[in-house]
């Protein structure tokens, strides 16, 4: 039987990064964010992925960012953290280095800018499970980086027992499926997580074991309450609830270039997030005022108000 306490379930919230008036990290506003999504009710925390722009920080900052929020989660949820370097020596003392805040896992993107083919991707992360200190939790984001097939998953989880999970972004539902059935009968204990907000609800109907939703750093009720409908059967509140997910997720993705609408969405909810690393030309900013005021009347319109 497998220990529920040590398998990926439910919905991790990969966080944005509250910015001052300089550009650096607000730590004080990070700690006032971690805090309120565990007050409501992620299963988890994800910090250094995409919604959290984690390739435009520098090293020094995105272990200053997981030391944060490791520091002031104190253990009540666990950390995936992000620890994609541009290499593999990089990548292992990122996972060394986040091994010994005591996360949970990592999680670490398939090798980007140069497109790689499967046996370069299994030899990449082959050589990162045989090494690293610390579970390791497979990403899989093929817009942005090499993909990971069902067969490279399959093989890794057999071969490496380090690693644990995979996280999917592709948002493809036959291919999740694929690899369910390619790795669960011979590693029982693998999670598998949907990364694509849009597909929840069929990701975990047809055996995903939960998600890491950038809905669920803006509105992680609503993330929540879709998990747990679908967890306990409800499955016409669940379908209602992904439709409105839905909506959110289009609101602020398709908003403004990703993810500055999902910024725009947390200063709705209440929080200073700053301005991103990304710089904005005048067209763009001057677009941001339409586009703010629809995030947060359809927030607002949803009971997702400003607290």
């Amino acid at each position: 039987m497998i220990d529920d306490a040590v398998r990926f379930k439910g919905i991790y919230t990969p966080n944005l990064v509250p910015l001052d008036a300089a550009g650096a990290i607000d730590e004080a506003e990070l700690r006032r964010y971690t805090d309120w999504l565990i007050a409501k009710g992620v299963h988890g925390l994800y910090p250094n992925g995409s919604t959290g722009e984690f390739t435009r920080f520098s090293v020094e900052e995105r272990r200053r960012i997981v030391e944060i929020m490791a520091d002031q989660t104190a253990g009540r949820v666990p950390i995936l953290a992000g620890a994609a370097e541009a290499n593999v020596r990089e990548t292992l003392r990122a996972c060394e280095y986040y091994a010994g805040l005591g996360v949970r896992a990592v999680a670490i993107v398939s090798p980007f800018y140069y497109k790689l083919g499967p046996e370069s991707v299994y030899a990449y992360f082959k050589e990162i499970g045989d090494n690293t200190p610390v579970d390791v939790t497979l990403y899989n984001i093929p817009m942005f980086a090499s993909p990971i097939d069902a067969p490279t998953v399959a093989r890794l989880a057999n071969e490496s027992p380090r690693i644990v999970a995979i996280k999917d972004s592709s948002g493809d539902l036959p291919n999740m499926m694929r690899m369910i059935d390619a790795v669960r009968p011979q590693r029982p204990d693998f999670s598998f997580l949907t990364g694509w907000d849009p597909a929840i609800m069929p990701m975990l109907l047809m055996g995903a074991d939960g998600g890491t939703n950038a809905v669920s750093g803006i509105a992680p009720e609503l993330t929540r309450t879709l998990y747990d409908s679908v967890m306990d059967g409800r499955l016409d509140d669940a379908r209602q609830q992904q439709y409105t997910v839905l909506r959110v997720f289009d609101a602020l993705f398709n908003g403004a270039d990703f993810p500055e609408g999902f910024r725009l969405a947390l200063r709705a909810r209440g929080f200073e997030p700053g301005r991103g690393r990304q710089p904005l030309s005048v067209k763009e900013r001057e677009s941001h005022g339409p586009i703010a005021s629809r995030i947060e009347a359809l927030l607002g319109e949803l009971g997702f108000a400003s607290e």
